[in-house]
């Protein structure tokens, strides 16, 4: 068999095996994205939380007011990048179930294609901070680029900000918060594999000093919200339910101290 028609076979095989792994590779993302069951029952309101569902925004509000609450704060949220929004409903419905009104809003294209930077987010947020406008206040929060984004919403200041929660990842690493003075958590994995302890160490200069900082001791990227194995993750090295709630204590407690209530807010 001549050179040439070696290689011709050399050239065919990769071009299958490559196809073959962009197919596998396209498969798994499919399914690592997806929000599971969990994330989806999320969505059913009941006698403790109304969901509601308007042009890319997720509403969860608590059924029952609390007159007293003159503090009354809303939780603006961020889902990570090609995650299903869905994923993180749990996370909201937690928070309202506790008595705060916590608004999912969706990154257009998933944050793929500039979608992070896309009018129609800013319209869905301008749309959301209108409905939350003073004397109501607003936390915003962020997973992975979701966090990107609240970290830009954050660096702007708009009337009724009153609190940062970053969650899993590196950011704010495009915008100086270091003279931020409202209350600011981040909430780290330490076997995140797309949120690295060194990069997120990299631009901690970039918060205030008096950021509260959640180590998760062997959390990983994708546990943070319910959905499946994330590409270019690390394996956790603990339990994705404890992961979990350390992540909503974290947003409970930034709730609680914009509200004005204790800090000590037990989960069950």
């Amino acid at each position: 068999m001549t050179r040439v028609r070696w290689l011709a076979r050399i050239r065919r095989a990769w071009i299958t095996a490559g196809l073959l792994f962009t197919v596998l590779f396209t498969g798994w993302s499919l399914w690592a994205y997806r929000a599971n069951a969990d994330a989806e029952a999320a969505l059913v309101s009941d006698h403790e939380v109304m969901v509601q569902y308007d042009d890319g925004v997720w509403s969860f509000v608590p059924t029952v007011a609390d007159s007293s609450r003159s503090n009354e704060a809303t939780l603006v949220f961020f889902p990570g990048a090609l995650v299903d929004p869905v994923a993180y409903a749990p996370l909201l419905r937690a928070v309202a179930a506790r008595g705060h009104r916590a608004v999912l809003v969706e990154i257009p294209r998933r944050a793929a294609f500039g979608g992070a930077e896309s009018p129609a987010l800013e319209a869905r947020l301008t749309r959301v901070l209108a409905a939350a406008a003073p004397p109501a206040r607003w936390v915003v929060a962020g997973h992975s680029k979701g966090g990107v984004v609240a970290s830009r919403v954050a660096s702007q200041q708009r009337p009724g900000f009153a609190g940062l929660v970053l969650i899993g990842t590196s950011h704010p690493r495009d915008v100086d918060l270091s003279r931020l003075t409202v209350p600011v958590t981040k909430v780290v994995g330490t076997h995140d594999g797309l949120a690295s302890r060194a990069e997120v160490e990299t631009n901690r200069g970039k918060l205030p000093l008096s950021t509260r900082w959640e180590w998760i001791e062997g959390g990983n990227h994708s546990q943070f919200g319910w959905y499946g194995f994330q590409p270019g993750d690390r394996w956790a090295h603990i339990d994705a339910a404890a992961q979990r709630a350390i992540t909503i204590r974290a947003l409970l407690e930034m709730m609680a101290e914009v509200t004005g209530h204790p800090r000590s807010l037990p989960l069950s």
